[in-house]
């Protein structure tokens, strides 16, 4: 049913914004942490996207789901050991790389950021209910403004350095997955994906707000990573 739906998705956006912690944790090991202006962003980015764990917690307790104290450990706890092995490796890359990979950073956080806010959109548009409404209105308020810090800093980042275009399409191309990927399981990244925006018009929408804005930044001319990898299960 589509009250069934509308919980699941939520549920999974709960999940995944609660995993802020976890990236930010992440970033604090790394080069792009160094940047004062983005250290700044980053203490404000991981406060907002766990007050919007809270707020979509809080609705789904109100929708009925049993409020469970320790949810916040629970969903961590069932995140893979692979996904924190790659993580470990991750953080070595950016050591190798050093400053460098904060294009890589910067890039991939506006494309997850762009994405959030548009299933955010498509999610209010399915569930047509006031009060996730008002929440989810509220929450893209900061998104907006958390992808345009992603976005405007990639740019910068990318725009006088051939070896930080390079490098960061190659890792984009090569590792990006929706949002949520490798800490949730793939059945649920695919459902929530097939949810949101399924058909030839969900998959346009991804186009045209998350695949072009990633295009309009330096080296990534005629990009279509975001838009095959969302069309690959939305259109079966």
């Amino acid at each position: 049913t589509k009250r069934t739906t509308v919980l699941l998705t939520s549920h999974y956006m709960r999940d995944v914004e609660q995993f802020t912690d976890i990236y930010y944790q992440q970033l604090l090991r790394s080069p792009t942490a160094k940047d004062p202006v983005v250290k700044k962003f980053m203490d404000r980015w991981a406060h907002e996207e766990l007050l919007h764990a809270e707020l979509l917690n809080r609705f789904l307790a109100e929708a009925g789901l049993p409020d469970d104290p320790n949810w916040k450990e629970k969903a961590k706890g069932k995140i893979p050991m692979s996904y924190h092995l790659m993580s470990r490796v991750q953080t070595l890359l950016t050591g190798c790389f050093g400053k460098a990979f904060s294009a890589v950073h910067m890039t991939w956080g506006a494309i997850n950021e762009y994405s959030t806010m548009t299933g955010y959109t498509r999610l209010i548009h399915l569930a047509d209910h006031p009060v996730l409404e008002f929440i989810l209105r509220g929450i893209n308020r900061e998104e907006g403004r958390h992808s345009f810090f992603y976005w405007s800093i990639a740019r910068l980042k990318l725009l006088h350095s051939q070896f930080r275009r390079g490098l960061s399409r190659f890792i984009v191309e090569k590792f990006w997955g929706p949002v949520g990927s490798g800490a949730k399981p793939e059945n649920d990244v695919n459902l929530v994906i097939r949810t949101l925006f399924k058909g030839k018009e969900g998959v346009d929408i991804m186009h045209r707000m998350v695949n072009q804005k990633l295009a309009e930044l330096p080296g990534f001319a005629n990009t279509s990573v975001v838009t095959s990898r969302v069309a690959a299960t939305a259109m079966i």
